[in-house]
């Protein structure tokens, strides 16, 4: 399989050179990385969708995390990262449905794991039978899980220590097994504190338009 190809950078976003994806994380390099968000009205309510990581995924499988997210390539624009969310969910966004949430720095550090991203974030608010569209890349994405935007948002705040979402994912039969279960952070993937707060502040405001 040919190597991913990443354009890396320094802190304040000057251009460094292209690596590799392996040596981006164990260098701690920054790089851009494209986030798309799924939440918008449901009902009497606002909602945001979950991805649930393939068990068989090298960095934090069998967590929830951004509905639909990935790495740009070095040869990428911002605007091809759309390609996430058709690959992921099969969901056939188009770039031009997206609304910009801006770029958010969000830094992971681990053992032996350094994430250092530049994350050109947007949303999705075209929610109409979203739960019929969706055609798992099951490679990357087991399953999808969805829950009020405002129990998600106290999560991230440290407010709640428990929250109840409700999807669905993919069995090794490949049939599909329904769910309701509480998350803490620990379920999540540990995106940066800083990074969940811009997000919540930026969802909230679209959604309030």
């Amino acid at each position: 399989m040919e190597t991913e190809k990443i354009r890396v950078y320094d802190e304040e976003g000057n251009p460094k050179g292209i690596t590799t994806r392996q040596d981006v994380h164990e260098k701690g390099d920054w790089h851009d990385t494209f986030h798309c968000w799924l939440a918008g009205r449901q009902g009497d309510r606002d909602v945001v969708y979950l991805q649930l990581r393939s068990e068989t995924k090298k960095d934090f499988p069998g967590l929830f995390d951004i509905t639909a997210a990935g790495h740009l390539l070095a040869e990428e624009t911002v605007e091809d990262g759309v390609r996430e969310v058709r690959e992921e969910l099969g969901v056939p966004v188009d770039f031009g449905d997206l609304c910009s949430l801006g770029m958010v720095k969000d830094q992971i550090a681990l053992p032996g794991f350094t994430d250092n991203e530049r994350c050109h974030c947007f949303l999705y608010k075209e929610l109409e039978n979203i739960d019929l569209r969706f055609e798992l890349q099951l490679e990357e994405v087991s399953g999808v899980a969805k829950l009020d935007f405002g129990e998600l948002a106290a999560l991230f705040r440290r407010e709640k220590e428990r929250v109840v979402i409700e999807g669905f994912e993919v069995v090794p039969d490949g049939s599909k097994r329904t769910f309701v279960r509480e998350i803490g952070l620990q379920d999540l993937v540990p995106h940066s504190a800083g990074y969940l707060e811009k997000i919540i502040e930026s969802i909230a405001q679209e959604l309030n338009r």
